[in-house]
């Protein structure tokens, strides 16, 4: 609901918008930090408000499953969610995430299919060792 008005605004000037209800990162500092939404009358008037200000579909992030899958069935937009459960239509993870390249803090929603960050950093480590070395630029680097 809050964000209906500026969701409606866009939709009229021909930009499609995909509404973001729950935990939204951009402005978490107001929201009081990264928890878990469950405010259910809140989630559900703001994903009813954002379909009918004319959102294409819907980012539920950080909402407990059951209540996600109640959002889901009450809006006629796909719902794509975020630690959100596996009943919304679609799912998104940060690609960083995905690929294991998060430093820090990791989410529990969050699964990593690949451990890249230790792989790039051995990458890294090497080639400095072989420039440190004289190794790079070998012959085979040079014009």
């Amino acid at each position: 609901a809050e964000q209906a008005d500026v969701i409606a605004g866009l939709v009229s000037a021909g930009i499609p918008v995909m509404a973001h209800i729950g935990l939204r990162p951009q402005t978490v500092h107001q929201m009081g930090g990264y928890k878990v939404q469950r405010d259910q009358a809140k989630l559900l008037s703001d994903a009813q408000a954002a379909q009918e200000a004319g959102a294409f579909a819907m980012v539920v992030e950080c909402v407990p499953a059951d209540m996600a899958a109640e959002i889901t069935a009450a809006v006629s937009v796909p719902t794509i969610g975020i630690g959100a459960g596996a009943e919304c239509d679609g799912q998104v993870l940060v690609l960083n995430d995905v690929l294991g390249l998060t430093c820090g803090y990791v989410p529990r929603f969050v699964k990593a299919y690949a451990d890249l960050r230790s792989t790039i950093q051995g990458a890294v480590r090497q080639y400095c060792r072989e420039v440190a070395d004289g190794q790079f630029p070998a012959a085979g680097q040079q014009f």
